[in-house]
């Protein structure tokens, strides 16, 4: 067993991984932040704002990440210059994971207390400050969780990505475990993705518990 090709295709996952959470983030905190405050009795409520923008999010949730992946070849292609490897992988992982992500942070800010908000609009803030100083303070440990989920997520949807050669560890399950009938190569995959999954989870757990006691 090569297990130089098993650690460089581990790596690529994790800057599949690294790479599109970073980016999810970045998209999809704004994303459920405007869910939650355009809904029913919030600070910028909006029925047919919120009503609009929940249907790109569920569409885009709805769709099957394999299916998205190949849809999106033509623009990621565009965007990152190949459909191929690590590159041709974060598109759609970022199309995939930043609605799922962001209809998380709508959830986590729902089931904060109503007080929050309340007390800040009572003292004269502004829908960014109170967004900014009292609601994402508030839901950090929340968001952390959410964003564990959707590591997680990504680590499957990345391996998926191997069946058109997205690079990382699926790749290398489809094309030596599964092509050649290398089974010794598919098991070191598996076993290699569980561990990445218990370490991140562990980590993410500890992280959580941390913000919570804070």
């Amino acid at each position: 067993m090569d297990w130089f090709m098993i650690w460089q295709a581990s790596l690529e996952t994790l800057s599949m991984t690294a790479w599109s959470l970073l980016l999810t983030v970045i998209i999809g905190l704004p994303l459920g932040v405007l869910l939650f405050l355009t809904s029913a009795q919030q600070i910028l409520a909006h029925k047919g704002f919120y009503q609009a923008l929940s249907l790109v999010v569920n569409i885009l949730r709805s769709v099957p990440f394999l299916i998205l992946l190949i849809v999106m070849i033509p623009l990621t292609r565009v965007l990152m210059g190949t459909a191929l490897g690590v590159q041709g992988t974060i598109p759609p992982l970022v199309v995939s994971a930043a609605p799922f992500f962001g209809r998380l942070v709508e959830n986590v800010l729902r089931e904060l207390d109503p007080g929050v908000g309340e007390a800040c609009r009572a003292m004269g803030a502004n829908p960014r400050q109170t967004v900014m100083w009292a609601l994402l303070p508030e839901a950090m440990s929340g968001i952390a969780a959410a964003i564990v989920v959707t590591a997680i997520t990504l680590v499957g949807y990345s391996a998926m990505s191997g069946v058109i050669g997205g690079g990382g560890l699926g790749d290398l399950a489809m094309r030596y475990g599964y092509q050649r009938f290398q089974t010794d190569i598919t098991v070191a995959t598996v076993v290699v993705l569980v561990i990445l999954v218990q370490v991140m989870q562990l980590a993410g757990d500890f992280l959580v518990a941390r913000l919570s006691r804070k």
